[in-house]
């Protein structure tokens, strides 16, 4: 079991002294949402919550992922850094891959890509995208992408984005992972096709349901090799807990493990308490033999 810090709606001026007590705690990843804006009024309702209301207000902070994993990833070693997820389709596939490219460069190859269709309307209208076709420009654009971090001159054959022989540097050493939000058919097949699957915030038992499907969609693909279970679990606590959700099918947990112990509102300081305390309490049981 891997285990993530969220940096959702955190204060910016926070998040670097949160990456080196990750980084120095063992934790696996840093998990970086995406808005590019936050519009006061919407007819759109957020799909992840019962009444669709959004989880945050409007201060909370919504930073550009890769200028912040290129800035976290120049104070530490060893963490990755991971989006759950960005949303791709607001974005021309060639600013994503530049920046995603960078990023990876930048860390040693420390960086995956998170990437959802996104649900907000508004959003799409306001950066000039449409909205309508955005799984299927998010599925070419992914495609893109492979082509476009690959060393030498490329060109691709897209419906959406038909791309000339070009050469895009600096190129990443190492294959980019790719892992892909989604709760509906489309998007667990969607995930199924690439390197893991990112969910919201699920009970052990309604992510192990989720885990028993989609290894039954890559059975059917014929897909093999290593697929992430990455999400939030709301009902485990305990080492014995987190290997209950392992052995279920979970691979990574993401979290904000200062909320065990504090809550989740607090002090940069109680948040590096909880952050070692979790360490200790849990991702050092779960580490050690029996």
């Amino acid at each position: 079991m891997r285990f993530s810090i969220s940096t959702a709606f955190l204060p910016v001026g926070e998040l670097l002294a949160i990456a080196r007590v990750a980084d120095e705690c063992g934790y696996d990843a840093l998990t970086i949402p995406d808005h590019v804006v936050n519009l006061e009024t919407l007819a759109t309702p957020y799909p992840y919550t019962p009444d669709g209301a959004r989880r945050w207000d409007h201060t909370a902070d919504w930073p550009d992922p890769w200028v912040l994993a290129g800035a976290m990833a120049a104070v530490t070693t060893r963490i990755h850094f991971y989006t759950s997820v960005y949303v791709a389709a607001l974005r021309s596939p060639y600013q994503v891959a530049k920046a995603v490219g960078t990023a990876a460069a930048l860390s040693g190859n420390r960086v995956a890509l998170g990437v959802g269709v996104g649900w907000c309307r508004e959003e799409f209208e306001l950066m000039g995208q449409d909205f309508g076709t955005r799984g299927k420009r998010t599925d070419e654009a992914l495609d893109l992408l492979a082509e476009l971090w690959s060393p030498g001159w490329t060109s691709f054959d897209g419906t959406f984005y038909p791309t000339p022989r070009l050469v895009m540097e600096p190129t990443p050493t190492a294959r980019i992972p790719i892992y892909v939000g989604g709760l509906s058919e489309v998007g667990m097949r969607r995930a199924a096709r690439h390197d893991g699957w990112v969910g919201d915030l699920y009970t052990t038992e309604e992510a192990g349901r989720h885990a028993r499907r989609l290894a039954e969609i890559r059975d059917e693909l014929g897909r093999d090799g290593e697929f992430r279970i990455i999400t939030a679990l709301t009902d485990a606590i305990l080492p014995e807990q987190f290997a209950a959700a392992e052995e279920a099918g979970v691979t990574d947990v993401w979290t904000m493990p200062w909320a065990y112990y504090h809550g989740l509102d607090r002090s940069l300081e109680h948040k590096i308490d909880g952050m070692r305390r979790f360490a200790d309490d849990v991702l050092t049981p779960l580490a050690t033999p029996v």
